[in-house]
Formats: structure tokens, C-alpha cells, sequence
């Protein structure tokens, strides 16, 4: 069995990983809740604003770590 050592993982950079899960996995979850409802608009609103925040949160990865 193999532990994953996080003992090198910054405070800021956890911050924002958690911050922008809190925000991409509701999106996505309300999204195919949608689905479900049969409201594809906004089931295709919430997976395109889940796409944004993702591409958002690669931007500040690369320029702030």
C-alpha cells in the first residue's frame, strides 16, 4: 500500500483548489439534474458556466503556482 505525501501542498494552493470545487461539482450536479428535469437550456447553461469556471481556475494554477 502507497501513501500520497501532501506535506509539500501550499495553504493558498489548497484554498483554491477547494474554493473552485465548492464551485465546478454543484454546477455540474445541478446540470444533469437538469437533464433529468428536461430543461436542456439550462442543463447546457450550467455545464458551459462548470467548462468556464474549470478553464478560470487552469488560468490562475498556471500564472499564480
Amino acid at each position: 500500500m502507497t501513501y500520497v505525501d501532501v506535506s509539500d501542498i501550499s495553504a493558498e494552493m489548497f484554498i483554491t483548489v477547494l474554493l473552485f470545487l465548492v464551485i465546478i461539482a454543484p454546477l455540474i450536479s445541478l446540470a444533469i439534474l437538469r437533464f433529468f428535469q428536461g430543461k436542456k437550456k439550462a442543463g447546457l447553461m450550467l455545464i458551459l458556466s462548470g467548462v468556464a469556471a474549470y478553464v478560470v481556475f487552469q488560468l490562475i494554477m498556471k500564472l499564480i503556482f
